[in-house]
């Protein structure tokens, strides 16, 4: 979501370039074109002017340091205060010392409030504890049946409560609020995640019902969910239920889509509470705890190699990837079928598209960002479907695939010959550089290093 940003910043940076020393005259026409940046990115004003002034305080004082270019320095006082506008840490999610811990999920309605209530219900389970949902939104039935959907697709628990024959008020919701706080105590959740109803603006009734609950659950967590895409309005929203509630901390929704991230670079600023969590995509996984140093590292065009990394981790069957990494660099070589075990894989990571924006847009990475506008993503269906049109066989030893199987393969998998033909040089090209690494000691140093754990053998050399 921070293309445009990253792009804008790196011109900036470039006008520096080729300059000897930071003069005051360089400096405030770099400076310009930052501010220009930011507010296009539609980052707050007052913000914006902060986060400008404090970068032109150390960029012609004392602070610069002299071993690095101007460019060099400018980056670094950037990176600096864009780090102290987000903080520097992580925040943490805060647990009661007695559970059950109360998360009270706030926002306006169409955020993404209840989707974002299963999405941590997940993210929990995850970390090896027990969590129980519950919708208090008495007004919308439609609201309610959602978390239920939402709370089978992870296997999660849901507390329904009986609604039936009692209006639909203030007393409905804070009975089965505490009903549901009642029931995790009981059957040993250690987590009670309580979504709450919206509104399509801030209104009194809202509020007081949002205070009520406060008071009555003594929450550890308020996490005030925000739709990136909004960008201004979800900063001015988040002030206002802060003002009211006290705010833990926000969570930001739809960080994968087009929005200019100003939302992200503004609500901590405006509010004083820290973004804990991002919203990166539809499926319950698509959820990361927000780690600042990585987003800055995102805008400044630098990638965000650890969340790849964890990405990998979390993703991939590491004993997979090891037997693919011994058979194509110290064995007898790889078959089609480890070769579609490995596309399977990769595409357990997520898109080719969210991959390669994590990797730096600098050196010898340089353009790789850009290059992810334009991959399609339906090519790993169409090498997937062309590699089980054939027979087990032919899998394990393509040198039989003559003419005739070609064509029958194309047909099964409705691709063309010259797509078949496509996959079958690229494989046969991938063996041939696996086997030169093998022969040449590398294989040993990978395994060694870890890179086969990551599966980026045949990513390195897919696609091109």
């Amino acid at each position: 979501m921070f293309d445009n940003l990253t792009e804008k910043l790196q011109r900036a940076f470039k006008t520096l370039r080729g300059q000897g020393t930071l003069t005051e005259e360089n400096i405030t026409e770099a400076l310009r074109e930052i501010r220009v940046a930011l507010l296009e990115a539609d980052v707050n004003l007052n913000v914006v002017r902060d986060l400008i002034e404090h970068i032109r305080a150390k960029a012609v004082g004392t602070e610069v340091l002299t071993a690095l270019s101007p460019s060099e320095q400018v980056i670094k006082i950037v990176r600096d205060e864009l780090m102290a506008l987000l903080g520097k840490d992580t925040a943490r999610f805060k647990f009661a010392s007695q559970p059950p811990t109360v998360i009270l999920m706030a926002g306006l309605q169409g955020s993404g409030k209840t989707t974002t209530a299963g999405k941590l219900a997940a993210w929990l389970k995850k970390g090896g504890h027990r969590p129980l949902l519950v919708s208090v939104d008495v007004y919308r039935p439609a609201a309610r049946e959602q978390l239920k959907v939402v709370a089978k697709s992870i296997e999660a628990k849901l507390y329904e409560g009986d609604t039936r024959g009692e209006a639909a008020g203030p007393s409905l919701v804070a009975r089965l609020a505490q009903e549901a706080r009642r029931e995790a105590r009981n059957m040993g959740f250690d987590t009670l995640i309580v979504d709450t109803a919206g509104r399509l603006h801030v209104d009194q009734d809202l509020m007081g019902e949002m205070e009520q609950l406060k008071k009555l659950l003594t929450p550890a967590e308020i996490l005030f969910v925000a739709d990136a895409m909004t960008g201004q309005d979800a900063v001015n929203s988040a002030l206002e239920f802060h003002q009211r509630l006290g705010l833990t901390g926000v969570v930001l929704t739809k960080m994968d889509g087009d929005a200019r991230g100003g939302a992200a670079l503004s609500i901590r600023h405006v509010t004083g509470q820290p973004i804990k969590f991002i919203g990166v995509g539809e499926k319950p996984d698509a959820f990361e705890p927000f780690h600042p140093d990585r987003i800055v590292g995102r805008i400044l065009g630098m990638g965000d190699i650890m969340t790849l990394i964890e990405k990998a981790e979390s993703s991939l069957d590491r004993k997979k990837s090891e037997e693919f990494a011994k058979k194509a660099l110290l064995g007898d070589g790889f078959s089609l079928e480890d070769f579609r075990d490995q596309l399977r894989q990769i595409k357990k990571m997520g898109s080719m598209e969210s991959i390669l924006k994590m990797m730096p847009s600098v050196g010898p990475f340089a353009g790789m960002q850009q290059a992810a506008k334009n991959v399609d993503e339906k090519q790993f269906v169409r090498l997937e479907a062309i590699i089980n049109s054939m027979t087990s066989k032919e899998r394990l030893n393509h040198e039989i695939i003559s003419g005739s199987r070609r064509k029958r393969i194309a047909a099964g998998s409705g691709t063309s010959v010259q797509d078949v033909n496509q996959l079958l040089r690229q494989y046969a090209q991938m063996a041939k550089v696996f086997k030169q690494m093998g022969r040449g000691g590398l294989a040993r140093n990978m395994m060694r290093g870890g890179l086969a754990g990551l599966g980026l053998g045949p990513r390195q050399k897919f696609g091109r």
